[in-house]
């Protein structure tokens, strides 16, 4: 039986469903947020809630565990969400970590981010021997996914099994409201500002299936960058537009306006308490140009295929629209 952490998050949901169609028995689990009736009802799935920062509920669902795929982690570019953030990404993989060594899990795939690799002000190619360094470039949760990452390591140091995975901005079907999905929505509503950002994309379906091929294939020390190709921002939302025949976003949005926007987003917050949805992180992020090299996993995996992006924008824009559909349904009832 093997182990996923954050089951019920973005990345989660599809990595179980992946799992159970290879017939593979899951262990999944959540913390607050209950998985919905399809999830549930997924052939050799069972559910359990679990704290990560509970030692002894840790304990409890690493019982009888061969694999554990390590999905959980608060995503989050807000600043007063940063010492849960740090708290929860890091103390939590570590508790996994040390009840894996003690229960001698056979291996472990945790699931990272290329925010952990760290941004500087030096252009280049980025691949997985870049090594951290303090930058105003690198976010709160990039950190925070850099040192769960050290708790990885430790861990193979110690005997543990494990790789890790460092995707891209992972795209695919999920709440419109929230993460990267949330650009379908913006695109559909003709958002009609870009920024000159570059990073890397990748399908989650492709996440779930590469921690899946490196779990069976038992590798580890090893981490991998996971991306279809390094795209703009306004290349994204420009197809997004496209596979939704709408306008697509025609005003370059500069340093100077983003700033501007993310302190107006954080001084209506202050003043009505509406969400922030611009940070200085995201605007710094949206204007930054990284290119990321994922020719490594190729070598370990060379029959490994990515999906391309307009493939997963055309399946993300029919997701969009079939739910809008039905709730417009529902609205006219």
């Amino acid at each position: 039986m093997v182990l996923v952490t954050g089951a019920n998050g973005f990345v989660g949901r599809h990595l179980v469903r992946f799992l159970s169609a290879q017939g593979q028995q899951v262990r999944a689990l959540y913390h607050r947020r209950e998985p919905d009736d399809a999830l549930r009802q997924l052939p050799g799935v069972s559910w359990m809630q679990c704290d990560l920062l509970d030692i002894y509920a840790v304990e409890a669902a690493v019982q009888g565990i061969t694999g554990i795929y390590h999905c959980a982690a608060i995503v989050s570019f807000h600043p007063q969400h940063r010492a849960e953030m740090m708290q929860v990404n890091i103390t939590g993989t570590a508790h996994l970590v040390n009840e894996a060594l003690l229960q001698h899990v056979r291996q472990l795939v945790f699931v990272s981010s290329v925010a952990a690799l760290g941004r500087n002000a030096v252009a280049g190619e980025i691949t997985e021997a870049e090594q951290w360094a303090e930058s105003r470039y690198n976010s709160a949760y990039g950190q925070s996914k850099y040192l769960a990452e050290l708790e990885v390591w430790r861990g193979v140091g110690e005997g543990l099994k494990a790789a890790v995975v460092n995707p891209g901005i992972i795209l695919g079907p999920g709440d419109w409201n929230e993460g990267s999905a949330r650009l379908m929505k913006l695109a559909y509503g003709e958002f009609p500002f870009y920024t000159q950002g570059v990073n890397a994309w990748v399908d989650v379906r492709d996440v779930a299936r590469a921690a899946y091929l490196l779990m069976e294939g038992g590798v580890t020390g090893e981490r991998f960058i996971l991306s279809a190709g390094n795209c703009s921002y306004r290349q994204v939302l420009t197809m997004m537009a496209a596979a939704l025949q709408r306008r697509p976003p025609r005003i370059a949005a500069t340093p100077l306006m983003t700033g501007l926007i993310w302190r107006w987003n954080m001084l209506r917050s202050l003043l009505t308490g509406a969400a922030i949805t611009i940070t200085k992180e995201t605007a710094r992020n949206a204007q930054k140009v990284c290119h990321y090299n994922n020719d490594k996993l190729r070598r370990f995996l060379p029959g490994f295929r990515y999906t391309g992006l307009d493939e997963t924008i055309g399946g993300m824009a029919q997701a969009f629209l079939a739910e809008r559909d039905i709730a417009a349904g529902k609205d006219r009832r």
